[in-house]
């Protein structure tokens, strides 16, 4: 039997960023049989995955990450033989994306490090580890030696198509190529392969997955260098969002979830203009929250994730009115804009 894949949603939680829509979350997995046995799990994705799994264990939960899966490849998460029953599954983009993190999720809290490799066994309160809480996809198991789940996107790729997008993408991400993501290795792709492998010195053997690696550290280090990031240098959660102008018009966007001491990357591109702004709110933990001080500036937004172009007619539109305050203006093509707990008002003065 084929496998039913575990489909992707774009969410906003570091969030950070958001082509909303684009990613759609479905999940089911049907045993496949496998040479080193296990649970399997493949991304058919034009992304890189970093995936984390979780699963309830003599009255205790086990929690372990991060597998990293390139495009077009499995990996066991889980040696057999396995126990039958529902276990879980968390995956997240790399970093040298584009567009903001995307994320492979469900309905299921467990607690992970987003730092590095962990395993983690029943721990109650993830941020009393300085850990981060995370919603798992449930997925059935319903086989002792063979199963395999899938990482998918919209497009329905073939794991050799996924390898192929993921040069793609990465490549579109390291700024070697433009073209489409199609999963197609055309004339137009291989020139911008070998445009890259010549600027890094590379010869023409260099292996698969060693060109994906190298091109995920080199769109990471452009991306360092260029947009605006959003850092939380409080000891609480922070929803966050931005506005600026776009064409003739406005626009605002959010939200990003802001981890205590967490960043999250909101544009991704050079910042060529001056005029951006910000708005956050800060949860206190009794229901409420607290807004930035000396907003001046309106812009609309909504409850949940959102881009909204104009700024007139808030309420008048379903969306509500939120205060912005300007950002410094960017140097060197990049800002980063960092929260503080002075710059919220009190739980008392909270909206």
């Amino acid at each position: 039997m084929a496998p039913v894949p575990l489909s992707s949603k774009n969410t906003l939680v570091c969030l950070l960023c958001s082509l909303a829509a684009l990613l759609t979350l479905t999940s089911r997995a049907q045993a496949q049989e496998a040479e080193a046995g296990g649970w399997e799990i493949c991304n058919q994705t034009s992304y890189i995955i970093e995936a984390a799994t979780a699963r309830y264990e003599d009255q205790g939960s086990i929690v372990d990450g991060w597998v990293r899966l390139r495009p077009g490849t499995c990996e066991v998460a889980l040696p057999a033989p396995l126990t039958p029953g529902v276990h879980y599954l968390f995956g997240r983009s790399s970093p040298a994306h584009r567009g903001g993190q995307k994320l492979w999720t469900g309905e299921t809290e467990f607690c992970v490090d987003p730092t590095g490799s962990f395993s983690i066994e029943s721990l109650p309160d993830c941020r009393m580890m300085g850990l981060e809480a995370r919603q798992f996809q449930a997925v059935l198991i319903e086989d002792v030696q063979n199963w395999r789940t899938n990482f998918t996107e919209t497009e329905t790729w073939t794991l050799e198509q996924a390898s192929a997008a993921g040069v793609q993408r990465l490549l579109d991400n390291a700024s070697v190529y433009s073209g489409r993501i199609d999963g197609f290795l055309g004339r137009r792709t291989r020139a911008a392969i070998g445009d890259f492998l010549a600027q890094k010195n590379l010869n023409e053997s260099t292996s698969d997955a060693d060109l994906l690696d190298i091109l995920e550290q080199t769109a990471i280090q452009r991306s360092r260098n260029i947009g605006l990031t959003f850092c939380n240098r409080t000891d609480k959660r922070i929803w966050s969002a931005m506005a600026r102008r776009r064409g003739e018009d406005w626009e605002s966007r959010g939200w990003w979830l802001l981890e205590a001491g967490g960043c999250a990357r909101v544009i991704d591109e050079p910042l060529l203009q001056a005029e951006l702004y910000a708005y956050a709110e800060m949860e206190q933990g009794t229901g409420k929250v607290s807004v930035l001080k000396r907003g001046q500036t309106t812009f609309c937004v909504s409850r949940a994730k959102f881009a909204i172009t104009g700024r007139e007619s808030c309420e008048a539109a379903s969306y509500r009115s939120g205060l912005f305050v300007p950002t410094p203006p960017p140097e060197n093509r990049r800002l980063v804009f960092e929260f503080f707990e002075r710059d919220f008002e009190t739980p008392d003065n909270a909206g």
